[in-house]
């Protein structure tokens, strides 16, 4: 992230703004289902982060709009309401609002609430994105990195090891899209990845190759659930990446220095 006086809701909004692209043709694609959807989940995020900010006496935030965008657009199909509200509520809460808000949690609410969903309801199929919405993904993660909310060493990261896996002609040409999405919803959260040089092109290289993996060795998955898997595991190893970045750098330095 650059330097600068920005704080957490100028990240947020620019956050907003990446997801435009990606959020739009999803919209254009999926109508009225979609944007009713989208409002729904609007609304019960925001309910949750209402309930905390006046409990906190806290300002509101732009970043329950982030969760509810990344739900909307990846939660599995034929969930009923009540089933939405359970897994919104769990992941905003124990993610999130429990840690004092958007900034100071470890996990992105947003991957905690599709994993609780996908292994609490896991008959409910996932959507299968019209190819319009992931090549969307890719102007968004271009005003990302623009903006400097977004790591192009993380992009850089991904793209290095999903470019090997097609050279090696592994199957992962049929998750892309998805994972594409996921990446750009999920991965590239500033607050829930990792923060070093070195680790945020590590975080993005293990994304791609969970990505890899669960697309060659778990199959009848749907390539949704797999990215969101892989975004769920690259977020919990995230500070272990970090510290593998700055246990290779403090070795360089007493190499060099002695």
């Amino acid at each position: 992230m650059k330097r600068g006086l920005w704080d957490r809701e100028i990240i947020a909004l620019l956050l907003l703004l990446a997801m435009l692209p990606m959020l739009l043709a999803w919209l254009a694609y999926g109508g009225l289902d979609a944007a009713s959807r989208l409002a729904f989940t609007l609304v019960t995020s925001g309910l949750w982060h209402l309930v905390f900010m006046l409990a906190r006496a806290q300002p509101p935030s732009f970043a329950g709009a982030l969760t509810a965008i990344a739900v909307a657009m990846l939660a599995p199909q034929d969930l009923t309401l009540w089933q939405l509200i359970l897994g919104i509520s769990f992941g905003s809460v124990m993610a999130e609002l429990v840690f004092g808000g958007w900034g100071r949690n470890v996990l992105n609410p947003a991957t905690v609430t599709l994993a609780f969903l996908g292994f609490g309801f896991p008959t409910a199929p996932w959507h299968d994105f019209a190819p319009p919405v992931a090549w969307a993904a890719i102007p968004a993660l271009a005003i990302g990195a623009m903006y400097g909310v977004m790591s192009w060493r993380r992009i850089l990261g991904a793209l290095a090891v999903l470019g090997l896996a097609l050279l090696a002609e592994m199957p992962v040409a049929p998750v892309l899209p998805s994972a594409t999405i996921v990446f750009a919803l999920l991965v590239t959260d500033p607050v829930a990845s990792a923060s070093t040089r070195a680790g945020s092109f590590l975080n993005g290289a293990v994304f791609a190759a969970l990505t890899t993996l669960f697309a060659t060795q778990w199959h009848s998955v749907a390539p949704a659930q797999m990215a969101v898997s892989a975004a769920l595991l690259t977020s919990l190893a995230a500070p272990l990446l970090d510290e593998v970045a700055i246990a290779f750098w403090l070795a360089r330095r007493r190499k060099r220095h002695g």
